[in-house]
Parts: structure tokens; C-alpha cells; sequence
């Protein structure tokens, strides 16, 4: 069964621009895509498909074997939480540390304080950010700031990554950085599709390329460059899952690559989530996450939980502005005393 499938999609906005003309192609497991194209061709478009950010006018975007296009709108924000967001701009928390940021992924699902502290660690150290969890967004670079959006993404065991432009506010070295991660988590079975101006990247990585054209489907071709230059260099695309290859360990099981190590990780996975349609899965994680809002004992807690995160958030900002008042004083008693008339000598 195909991951993505999109069925002669059509999408007409209000005034009357048409982003998407027919579009249909499929991806499957384990596939990583490049979709490319001038700005306004349509890629975030799909993107806002995928998440039902935006509805097709007609046709049909099926993820995981269900119709995503007819899903009812209770059931949107429990899909988004399985699909794995990297955007361009970062969008980080800047009150928020990097940890906590990576955290607030998992505290909207509901996941269990024990299940924060023993997962977060571990996904900043697959992107070679552990010795940052407690820093803040405005103290990392570029491709740290983008490697902490990686890690939230990766947070939740998403069997799909999107990926808007995620090189796109970042130096080369930094954006081949960032692309080599994704190509690791890609290797062990996760899904990822990246919109892209970056020809350079692309040729250097050599995955699959579709092309956008007004709205379009102009190009889906395994060439691996932007710009295909000569059928000889088209080869099929290749579908193999490369998800456990050559590893063993448990079903319940993922392998991910430490950046910093080099080293295996496991990370656990409910085999569930691999068997049940994605409807179903949606429709439980809804019934759970209800059941257990409803209950009076985890109302409370989850409230005790985001009431300590607000004072220590609190009391960082206070203790900032606080050093910051006694900078601006100490500064103020040094020109003043540089300045005083001592007389003549």
C-alpha cells in the first residue's frame, strides 16, 4: 500500500489562482522526495494537503490508505500529530529552551512525563544537540535552530516527515548538514518529502524528483538533478524498502543513527501503528486523548506539569531581565566615573 497518493487533485483558490492542475502521482514507503519547482508552482501546496491545511477542489489525497481530503475536521489535529513538520523559518519557542521545545511535541499528544524525559534526550542526541537541551533558540546558530526543528519532528515516531524548503534560511555547509540527517532518519524507513529551490543539494543526493510547472506535474522521473539532462540518466524509480535492513532487533523496534556518535539507537515502536488503518488509528488516539482529558486525576496532573513549566519559563525570563538591569547599571556607574571632573593635576 502506497504512503501518498494523490488522484487527478485539483485546487482553485477563492480568487481564482489554480495552485494544483490533475495532479497524481504515489510514494511509497520508505521513499524520499524531492519536489521542486519555481515559487508559486504548488509545492506547499501538497505540503497543505498532506495536513488538510487545505482541502482539494476535487480529486483525491489518500495517506496511509485513507482518504485524507474527507477527514473530518475533530480528526485533523490527531493526523498532524503523526506527520512530521520541518519548516524553513523554525518556528522554536523562544522562551522555551531547546528541550522544552522538542517536549511540547509530545505534550500536546498526551505522552507521560517518565515518557518526555526518557524520549527528548534521546532525539537531541540523534541530532547531535544533547549538549544544547538546555540553551534557548536565540543563543544557536542556523543549522542548530533547524536541527532542533528536525528533533521535534522526529519526537513522535512519524512515519512521515514533510519538509518546506528546510535548507532554504541556511549557508551550504549547513543545509548539506541538514540534508545528510534526513537522508539517516530516511534510511530507517521513514518517509520524507522536501520542497526545495536548492539545485545543488539535489544533485548531490541523487533521490527521486518531481517537478512542478504551474500548477502541474511536468517531472517524476529517479535522475536525481534538478535538471535532467539526457534520458540516459533516468532510471526507474526504485520503491525497496530499506526499513531493519540489515539490523536485528525487536518489531517494536527502530533503529536511528546518532550524530554525534555514530552509534545505534533503539527507539520503541507499537507495532499497532504499523497494522491499523490510519482512520482507526486516528479515531483511537481521538477516544484515548478524550478519555483521558475527562479524567479528573489527569486533568490535574497534565495542569501541574504545564503550571511548573510556566514558572520556570517565568523565573528564566525574570532572572534575564534581572542580569540584564544590573548590566545596564554597572555601565551607567562606569561612564559616570569616567566622566567625573577630577581637577586640574
Amino acid at each position: 500500500m502506497s504512503m501518498i497518493e494523490f488522484k487527478g487533485v485539483n485546487k482553485i483558490y477563492p480568487n481564482g489562482t489554480r495552485a494544483l492542475n490533475d495532479v497524481s502521482f504515489k510514494v511509497e514507503p520508505g521513499e524520499f522526495v524531492f519536489v521542486i519547482g519555481e515559487s508559486g508552482a504548488g509545492k506547499s501546496t501538497i505540503v497543505k494537503m498532506l495536513t488538510c491545511e487545505e482541502r482539494p477542489s476535487s480529486g483525491e489525497v489518500i495517506l496511509d490508505g485513507q482518504a485524507v481530503s474527507e477527514l473530518p475536521s475533530k480528526y485533523v489535529p490527531f493526523l498532524r500529530r503523526k506527520v512530521g513538520m520541518i519548516f524553513q523559518d523554525f518556528r522554536l519557542i523562544s522562551s522555551r529552551t531547546v528541550a522544552e521545545n522538542v517536549a511540547y511535541a509530545m505534550e500536546v499528544t498526551g505522552a507521560s512525563p517518565k515518557e518526555i524525559k526518557r524520549r527528548v534526550p534521546l532525539v537531541l542526541s540523534v541530532v547531535g544537540l544533547k549538549n544544547k537541551a538546555d540553551v534557548y533558540p536565540d543563543q544557536l546558530s542556523g543549522g542548530e535552530g533547524q536541527r532542533v526543528g528536525i528533533a521535534r519532528a522526529l519526537v513522535n515516531n512519524p512515519r512521515l516527515i514533510l519538509a518546506d524548503e528546510p535548507t532554504g534560511n541556511l549557508d551550504p555547509v549547513n543545509g548539506e548538514a541538514i540534508m545528510a540527517l534526513l537522508e539517516r532518519i530516511n534510511r530507517n524507513g521513514t518517509t520524507i518529502i522536501a520542497c526545495t529551490h536548492d539545485q545543488n543539494l539535489v544533485n548531490k543526493m541523487q533521490k527521486r524528483v518531481m517537478q512542478l510547472d504551474r500548477g502541474e506535474l511536468s517531472r517524476d522521473e529517479h535522475c536525481g538533478n534538478y535538471y535532467c539532462m539526457s534520458e540516459d540518466e533516468i532510471r526507474p524509480i526504485e520503491t525497496s524498502r530499506v526499513f531493519k535492513q540489515n539490523h536485528d532487533y525487536s518489531e517494536a523496534e527502530e533503529v536511528i543513527v546518532s550524530a554525534e556518535t555514530g552509534e545505534l539507537d533503539i527507539i520503541d515502536l507499537s507495532p499497532s501503528d504499523r497494522n491499523i488503518d490510519l482512520f482507526e488509528n486516528l479515531r483511537q488516539d481521538s477516544e484515548s486523548r478524550r478519555s483521558r482529558t475527562s479524567s479528573f486525576d489527569r486533568t490535574e496532573e497534565m495542569k501541574e506539569i504545564l503550571k511548573r513549566i510556566d514558572e520556570r519559563v517565568k523565573k528564566r525570563e525574570a532572572q534575564r531581565s534581572q542580569d540584564g538591569l544590573l548590566s545596564t547599571q554597572e555601565t551607567a556607574r562606569a561612564y559616570e566615573e569616567n566622566n567625573t571632573d577630577h581637577g586640574d593635576y
